[in-house]
């Protein structure tokens, strides 16, 4: 249910590459890890499991380092094994590969696809003799986070290995950046056993944006373009199952695997038009579609009206469609306080993928939302010192309110707090409960505790992890060692998390019991200011039929 960008060179204020990921995973696995680089013996095998699902915790294992070794629970199961390469590279892990030590970045989102089977392990497919499906895109991207140094190497590799360990589960895309060039990599599984499977990639143009929300995003398979790369399967075997006809044009990769777009109309073009119309207003594009969930009406990418800087974007995963007509803080499902946050019930139909049951109603699907667990800017700055030239910014929960940290990618190891935090289980000692406990406590007051309170501080601490990483760049140019550069984002980090546990503290008491509780001038104690609630919203209740005078209403 995510969003995930690229922001090519061309289309930054500083000519750095972004890939950015909103992993937005309702209460599963909110870490992010440090996988360290490794020497492998000849012959070595790589385990492969089932990375579909993404519980707490998402991986417990021995051969991917400290992070993923949790004594007293047993191992993830594997589902296979491939030949492993003599090195592979340190990288940080999420639900999904994020980047590694060579700056290689990462995005993904869940797409819907016409057939979505489950794994066949290389025991089930020896037993049964159907072709085994090792592979879904989790794993996928952390193998070419281990392998690869450049994003075509990586499209050639998760490719590769699709096209011989065969892919399972749902549609995805995963977006897959370096310092030069980004691609649209996109699979799906084909319901047949020697065309198991389907993937397509196209690059996107320098000094363009792209946007995929949930929905397959390239359109037509066009052999011979020097763009686009796709398996030699794929044509034939889209027309062996019947989704595509030969000689009949070119084959809309959407419409051929694709019932359309996810969960409910507009559930992911609306999010792809608000990215499209902030980044570039004067193209006029609507909000609303011809042809429904195979539309053609928005682009590929676009220029964007003005280059974009690492902020732009960020503002981009905080958006709830402010000043439009589809505005989430305004109305009454936004209650008195102008709270866009809509929860999910069972009324909404399927969330995690498309819906074919009856909709008896459906809230915008803006890019913030609060069942986000963490979102990203991975970014490769081609004028910044070689150990702070790749950089993840990181903010854990909802973005809206959460602050984005600085994590260089040639770090020896990634801070404590960050690595910690089990959903289930609150704790003073993980990051991600720190903002997930803002967020909901903003919830009491919203427009009033994010305006005063939550933005200003992190408008302030953004502000200086923006000038953290001036220091590190100065520091590292002059001669810093990766154990000072691990040091100094630990403390970093820490401070952060630090302060927001102090400004959960404050809020606690700040808006008890519905009042604003403010500290009393000098000499003179604290006096509770009532809130009660704006007119407008009292106007759409019963209030004005509550008991205003004995007498007896008819």
């Amino acid at each position: 249910m995510c969003t995930t960008m690229i922001i090519t060179n061309g289309a930054t204020a500083d000519g750095s590459m972004m890939v950015t990921h909103s992993d937005d995973n309702e209460l599963s696995d909110q870490r992010i890890i440090y996988v360290p680089a490794r020497h492998h013996a000849p012959n070595s095998l790589r385990g492969v499991v089932d990375a579909s699902i993404d519980p707490y915790p998402r991986l417990v294992s021995k051969e991917r380092g400290p992070g993923y070794e949790m004594p007293g629970r047993p191992e993830t199961p594997l589902i296979g094994r491939i030949p492993q390469v003599a090195h592979t590279y340190a990288y940080f892990d999420g639900s999904y590969g994020i980047m590694n030590e060579h700056n290689l970045m990462m995005g993904e989102c869940t797409n819907g696809a016409r057939f979505q089977p489950p794994h066949v392990s290389q025991e089930d497919a020896e037993k049964t003799g159907k072709h085994c499906r090792l592979f879904y895109s989790a794993e996928l991207s952390r193998v070419a986070l281990e392998r690869c140094t450049t994003a075509r190497a990586a499209v050639e590799t998760m490719g590769g290995l699709i096209d011989k360990y065969g892919y399972f589960s749902t549609g995805e895309t995963l977006l897959v950046g370096d310092e030069k060039e980004a691609w649209v990599f996109e699979m799906c599984a084909l319901p047949d056993e020697e065309y198991h499977s389907a993937w397509i990639a196209q690059r996107v143009p320098d000094g363009t944006v792209f946007v995929a929300a949930n929905e397959f995003r390239i359109r037509d398979i066009r052999p011979g373009a020097e763009e686009q790369v796709f398996s030699d399967k794929l044509l034939a075997g889209l027309e062996k199952v019947g989704w595509a006809k030969a000689g009949q044009g070119p084959v809309d990769w959407l419409r051929a695997v694709s019932e359309g777009e996810y969960a409910h109309p507009y559930y992911s073009l609306r999010r792809v038009w608000r990215v499209f119309d902030r980044v570039n207003p004067d193209l006029g594009l609507s909000p609303w579609v011809s042809g429904g969930g195979y539309t053609t009406d928005y682009p590929f990418s676009v220029a964007p009206r003005a280059k974009l800087t690492r902020e732009d974007v960020i503002a981009l995963y905080r958006d709830h469609y402010e000043g439009t007509q589809f505005d989430l803080t305004r109305g009454v499902a936004a209650g008195p306080y102008g709270d866009p946050n809509r929860y999910i019930g069972p009324y909404d139909g399927a969330q995690n993928n498309v819906s074919s049951e009856k909709l008896y109603g459906a809230w915008e699907r803006a890019i913030s939302i609060f069942y986000q667990g963490y979102t990203y800017v991975a970014q490769t700055r081609p004028d910044a010192p070689e150990l702070t030239r790749g950089m993840l910014w990181y903010g854990p929960d909802v973005a809206y309110t959460s602050c984005f940290v600085p994590f260089p990618s040639k770090v020896a190891q990634l801070p404590h707090a960050y690595e910690i935090g089990d959903p289930q289980q609150f704790s003073r000692d993980a990051a991600w409960w720190a903002f997930d406990f803002v967020a909901n406590w903003a919830r009491l007051n919203y427009q009033r505790m994010c305006q005063s309170d939550i933005l200003p501080l992190q408008r302030e601490i953004e502000a200086r992890q923006a000038r953290v990483v001036d220091a590190w760049d100065r520091q590292c140019a002059e001669g810093c060692s990766v154990v000072t550069l691990t040091r100094m984002c630990e403390q970093n980090a820490a401070g952060v998390v630090e302060a927001w546990w102090e400004l959960a503290d404050r809020l606690i008491a700040r808006y008890s019991d519905g009042y604003i509780n403010m500290p009393g001038r000098a000499g003179q104690p604290p006096a509770p200011v009532p809130v009660g609630y704006p007119s407008q919203w009292l106007g759409l209740t019963d209030y004005r039929d509550g008991p205003v005078s004995y007498d007896m209403k008819l």
